[in-house]
């Protein structure tokens, strides 16, 4: 059967890579928009980072969300009633499959299919030569009128180095499944992001002993207030960022007290200028003495860790918790438009020259829940119908993507670190991602 022409090259249909919670979010969209396009996964199943088995998961036996369902659910797919309000890995590999059954999704992927390479074949609309790897272990290719890159941000660890040596285990979070691998182990948790804390939190059961090492200091957020979800008490009333830091601030102060009496060091930043740690149990530990916190690392010399302030103890393992860092292996970091640590691209998604490369899930911010994800693939494939169709919102839009990169912290200045490149404001994201919606889904050309 031929296949249909398009302006974009040969042929109508994208590659969509990645079949997590952002490649299924597209994957609906592109279906109901009637885009044509043919989905990469390398796992057997869907779910991403959240089914565990995968072999890009970084995922761990005890990791839960640290949004409650209610924040994080598609807003047209709401979890199932007996899920926990803090949902673990599990319980998301299961969301996500219910999904694409519902949508029928299943039938428009390759699984067991590794992406290997994607090459423009000229300048923009020429189209794309995509080459993978299938279950069979032979290689494929095909033509596709775009790409849409959706394999997730977090499963390429960022690695640190330290002076010296050590003699212990010394392994990353991304390597982390069991909270066994700790037993009978002095532990030293380098990092305190959230994936740190609830590792750290892990390590005090069933280590030996547990210490942490920070840089810098968190602001840490209770999972629960007056019984209900910490995240869903806000909203109800919009407040200009200023206030809504004194406010959340004083009800930190109320629910968490001052982390310092535990021996964390003060934040040298404003609220929601970095991340919070959403975390119950860190400092509940500390302040019984089940935790020790540590400065930075200075150096290492066999099982002993010396750290900045002077001190040293001994460890059997480290385990840093350091994040992860944007990778994209099968495409060229020139043609993403890559500056600094992280693509420039329009709202996150959109490059800023080319009508036919789109990355997808490349955003973060507190409280966007998979909903924000599911409106900038809205928005994404809103625009690809639009061109061809011709409609001026989109030629609107074209032209708007085109006129330079701006980041949408609505004012915040976050911390200058690799995770916090593609950052943004939740209220300035998704207010300009749903504006650009509703005058996509316009009916007047």
């Amino acid at each position: 059967m031929p296949q249909e022409t398009s302006p974009f090259g040969g042929t109508e249909k994208f590659a969509l890579i990645g079949a997590g919670p952002m490649g299924l979010a597209a994957a609906k969209v592109m279906t109901e928009q009637g885009v044509p396009f043919q989905g990469f996964e390398l796992h057997s199943d869907v779910g991403g980072l959240w089914d565990i088995d995968a072999p890009r998961s970084t995922m761990y036996e005890t990791a839960h969300l640290i949004s409650s369902k209610t924040m994080t659910e598609f807003a047209d797919f709401p979890m199932r009633e007996d899920v926990a309000e803090y949902p673990s890995h599990s319980e998301m590999k299961r969301y996500f499959q219910d999904f694409a059954k519902h949508y029928d999704l299943y039938a428009k992927y390759h699984f067991n299919a590794e992406v290997l390479s994607t090459e423009p074949l000229g300048e923009a609309g020429a189209g794309w030569r995509v080459t993978w790897r299938d279950a069979q272990g032979n290689e494929q290719s095909e033509v596709f009128a775009g790409v849409m890159i959706a394999n997730g941000t977090l499963s390429e660890p960022n690695i640190p180095t330290f002076k010296g040596q050590f003699d212990g285990e010394l392994i990353h979070a991304a390597n982390y499944r069991d909270p066994h691998q700790f037993t009978g182990k002095r532990v030293l948790i380098v990092g305190a992001g959230n994936s740190g804390c609830d590792i750290a939190v892990d390590a005090i059961h069933h280590g030996k002993s547990c210490d942490i090492s920070m840089r810098r200091g968190y602001y840490f957020v209770p999972k629960y207030v007056f019984g209900k979800p910490a995240d869903t008490m806000g909203g109800m009333i919009k407040l200009p960022m200023w206030l809504k830091r004194k406010v959340d601030g004083m009800i930190l102060k109320w629910f968490v007290g001052d982390p310092q009496k535990y021996g964390f060091p003060k934040p040298d930043y404003a609220l929601y200028e970095s991340h919070p740690v959403v975390n119950s149990l860190i400092l509940f530990h500390a302040g019984h003495g089940d935790l020790k916190v540590r400065p930075d690392i200075d150096h290492l010399d066999g099982k002993t860790v010396y750290f900045t302030d002077g001190t040293q103890a001994d460890y059997d393992m480290i385990l840093t918790a350091t994040g992860y860092r944007l990778h994209y292996p099968f495409i060229d970091n020139a043609l993403l438009n890559w500056q600094g640590d992280a693509p420039h691209l329009f709202l996150n998604a959109m490059h800023p020259d080319r009508d036919d490369l789109f990355v997808l899930g490349m955003v973060e911010a507190s409280g966007l829940g998979w909903q924000g994800r599911h409106e900038q693939a809205e928005m994404v494939v809103r625009y690809i119908k639009g061109l061809r169709e011709g409609r001026a919102a989109a030629k609107t839009l074209q032209a708007e993507k085109r006129s330079g990169f701006k980041r949408m912290t609505g004012g915040t200045r976050y911390l200058k670190l690799p995770r916090m490149a593609y950052y943004v404001d939740k209220a300035t994201y998704r207010k300009a991602v749903t504006n650009w919606i509703g005058a996509l889904g316009g009916t007047s050309k």
